[in-house]
């Protein structure tokens, strides 16, 4: 096997990260115990023994991704890297929006943002409801039980952002496949590597296929606007179009699967948003909070020596700015392993990241849960879950947290 970039011997002196929920509905135990006691603490990679920085509180969370002493590329001495990646594939990475600094991603983020205003989302609407419903005709066409992962959660943001980027849905077994892998922390190298590179090469055909024939979609119109702006080559496109197309659905779709569960285990809370649609916005900040499924996406290194919290972060150390550990900061929000969808403070959740990569996609993964949870709530008012939760199987070994199943019937 290839030794990777990261390796290193263990440190064994430091708790071993990532640390696996309990609960699917709250945060790692060990993380109210950082906040209390170590809130800027040190923890050990369990993909490579390397050290790393964890930030847990909600306000130092804030300070770390607001400030521009720390860097975002995976390619510098230190960074935090979360799965096994070879020497001579690091070496060859092309930086993608999420792993840019400015002035690069400023310059990219800019061709980007028209996409996903709201007043372009909302002209969105009416497709993403039209697919609600197509799906959900299909669900109540075969009877219960179904998966709804399967069923909904997982078709909803692929169509969306297949028709958004231009990418034939047709191929989306092929790409949901590599994208589940890229996500996975226990891949080897090899396995990592290939489904990169499998998605590259697809998406290398689809552009190159564009730049000579572009149509209305995303990667068209980006390729138009960078033939005037000249912020990107052929492969900047690629890698941007991975980016978009791995994160448009496989976020959205563990938040449905995750956000369906906990209305269906919180049956009061369920009760009220049918009985007041308008509750369903601020339901939705609370789901984004309570689950933070992207806990570590957000990891940086220190280009400076920095203080946080009163410790000091030596430049070129990695660190982990938590959201999860963030949106169960008691100081922020009281009683924050309780979901309530009344919670006036759910907004100033960190979900969706903060500061300049803050997701870019945040509004449109907003009118896409309310729309499939205000649909599946109002047209199957007796959806259950067809399986005990204790027997479900959660993505304890991946990037983006999620149910791997989600049997429901009514």
């Amino acid at each position: 096997m290839t030794q990777s970039a990261e390796e290193a011997p263990e440190t064994t002196q430091y708790p071993q990260f990532p640390m696996k929920r309990t609960c699917p509905f709250s945060e790692p135990d060990e993380y109210a115990g950082f906040r209390a006691s170590d809130p800027v603490s040190r923890a050990t990679l369990k993909v490579n023994g390397k050290p790393t920085w964890l930030v847990t509180k909600h306000e130092d969370v804030k300070q770390v991704l607001g400030d521009a002493r720390v860097s975002s590329n995976l390619k510098l001495p230190g960074y935090p890297h979360q799965f096994h990646i070879p020497e001579e594939m690091l070496a060859q990475v092309r930086l993608m929006l999420l792993s840019m600094d400015p002035p690069d991603h400023t310059a990219q983020r800019r061709m980007l943002i028209p996409e996903f205003t709201a007043r372009r989302v909302k002209e969105m609407r009416p497709r993403i409801q039209e697919i609600v419903d197509e799906q959900i005709d299909a669900m109540l066409a075969s009877g219960g039980p179904v998966d709804l992962v399967t069923a909904l959660a997982l078709p909803l943001p692929s169509l969306v952002i297949c028709e958004l980027l231009g990418v034939p849905y047709e191929d989306h077994a092929q790409f949901e496949e590599w994208s589940a892998a890229m996500m996975n922390h226990d891949l080897s190298p090899e396995e990592y590597g290939a489904a990169v590179q499998g998605l590259d090469m697809y998406l290398d055909k689809l552009v190159t296929a564009k730049e000579s024939e572009p149509g209305d979609d995303l990667i068209s119109r980006f390729i138009e606007k960078n033939r005037v702006e000249q912020v990107a080559d052929h492969v900047d496109v690629v890698t941007m179009a991975r980016l978009m197309l791995v994160g448009g659905h496989e976020t959205t779709a563990n938040m449905i699967a995750l956000g369906v569960l906990a209305l269906l285990e919180h049956p009061e809370q369920r009760k009220a948003v049918q009985e007041d649609p308008s509750l369903l916005p601020h339901a939705i900040e609370e789901l984004l909070r309570t689950f933070s499924i992207s806990d570590s996406g957000t990891a940086r290194v220190a280009l400076e020596d920095i203080e946080v919290g009163g410790t000091t972060i030596r430049a070129g150390e990695g660190i982990l700015a938590l959201n999860n550990a963030a949106n169960h900061d008691e100081a922020v929000f009281p009683d924050a392993g309780t979901l309530d969808i009344h919670r006036k403070e759910a907004r100033s959740h960190l979900a969706f990241g903060y500061g300049i990569h803050q997701c870019i996609g945040a509004n449109l993964a907003r009118v896409e849960l309310e729309v499939v949870y205000g649909t599946l709530l109002s047209r199957i008012p007796g959806l259950r879950l067809a399986t005990p939760v204790e027997e479900l199987r959660f993505k304890d070994d991946a990037m983006v947290y999620g149910v791997y199943e989600l049997p429901v019937t009514w």
